[in-house]
């Protein structure tokens, strides 16, 4: 039996959200991100797409491109709201699904045409998020993931587009190499050197020539060339935190190493939410007295995985729980309420050097066996006074 998965993606999800909130900016070019020119653009209307304006674009490049722009800073608390409300139908009428970002979600639908049309299950779905939320959305019905995705983004904006087995390669051959998912700029460039600029070429290269030119990457593309994508449905619900603690050695009530200590394992964890494609919506900080008396206060935040964020919020909680001045033996920091999302970094940051700057300190961490050699001056700083953890 063929696969049958679903793909659903809110259109323009921060716009849509915005414009909720500011009806009067309908119709209107609109930019979602950061307001000065050291910004970066989060999400564009439509109507600002066609001057060229596309995400992650430096603010100051994108009101050249579109000046007449109306540029909104992005509220995660309002985007957030309205992707659990969506999530909520989803998980409420969808047998089994798959929350990949804040706005976009997978369903494995085969077998239901047994019982009701795959495809008008989904769009009754589609019609009962639209209608309750008020947000746009457009899906795509195919034998995998990819394919599923790849139809999604053509049937955009507020469109569906349901490919068969058969139909699959006559679909992909013709496109783009750009349209595949996951396929990064630095990967295009290259294969378009060597004159590889339509699916139907990649898939005629010998797959044991692209693994040799990219590693499993190659390996990976040709077979998503080919149609080949036997990734499964991840419910949402398959990790539920990540989390780190330290018990010391010798007791202590060192606030300022303690919290650099804080702030080095909000590093590690948070590089380890970003390293799994995952967003969190609550951090913990969970303290034990020398006494064993333990206390912990959590927090809700927008879906982020900014270091920023959560070392601010870290803190925070520090301060609300460290009341009784008595020396500590553990100190931890849990993420949990987590989200698949391909938001590396946190792009509502009003600077495009400090993005760039995580951006560079991720892929450092990548090429070492042990992350926490990259980390800032502080936090290294106690990570050798109070102990590895």
């Amino acid at each position: 039996m063929s696969r049958q998965i679903v793909h659903m993606d809110m259109d323009a999800f921060y716009v849509s959200c915005t414009l909720l909130k500011m009806p009067e900016l309908a119709g209107k070019p609109l930019i979602i991100g950061g307001t000065s020119n050291r910004g970066v653009v989060t999400s564009a209307s439509y109507e600002a797409r066609k001057y060229g304006v596309r995400a992650a674009m430096p603010t100051r490049l994108a009101l050249q491109r579109c000046p007449d722009a109306t540029i909104i800073k992005g509220d995660f608390d309002l985007f957030t709201e309205y992707s659990n409300m969506v999530n909520e139908i989803v998980t409420e009428h969808a047998p089994v699904h798959e929350r990949a970002s804040i706005d976009e979600f997978y369903l494995d639908m085969t077998g239901m045409d047994k019982f009701f049309g795959s495809l008008q299950f989904t769009k009754e779905l589609v019609d009962k998020v639209q209608n309750e939320t008020g947000l746009p959305m457009s899906f795509g019905l195919s034998v995998n993931k990819t394919v599923a995705k790849m139809c999604t983004n053509y049937a955009k904006p507020k469109g569906s587009l349901s490919i068969t087995q058969d139909h699959v390669q006559p679909f992909l051959d013709p496109q783009t190499i750009r349209n595949i998912p996951s396929l990064g700029e630095v990967t295009y460039k290259l294969l378009r050197r060597i004159s590889i600029k339509i699916i139907e070429t990649l898939r005629q290269v010998p797959a044991e020539s692209m693994q040799e030119l990219l590693g499993k990457n190659g390996l990976s593309l040709w077979k998503k060339a080919n149609g080949i994508d036997m990734s499964p449905i991840v419910p949402y619900s398959v990790k539920k935190s990540i989390s780190t603690e330290r018990t010391f050695d010798k007791d202590t009530q060192n606030i300022k190493e303690l919290k650099a200590l804080l702030l080095a394992m909000v590093e590690k964890v948070a590089f380890q939410l970003r390293n799994s494609n995952l967003m969190c919506s609550t951090i913990a900080v969970r303290i034990r007295y020398s006494n064993r008396d333990t206390e912990t206060a959590q927090k809700k935040v927008a879906f982020t995985a900014s270091d920023d964020v959560l070392i601010d919020c870290a803190h925070e909680l520090f301060d609300k729980l460290y009341q009784r001045r008595m020396l500590l033996r553990l100190i931890g920091v849990k993420l949990s309420g987590l989200v698949h999302g391909n938001q590396q970094i946190d792009l509502f940051q009003d600077n495009i050097k400090m993005i760039r700057l995580y951006q560079a300190m991720d892929r450092m961490k990548h090429r070492f066996d042990d992350p926490t050699l990259i980390r800032r001056a502080t936090g290294f700083s106690a990570y050798e006074k109070l102990g590895k953890w």
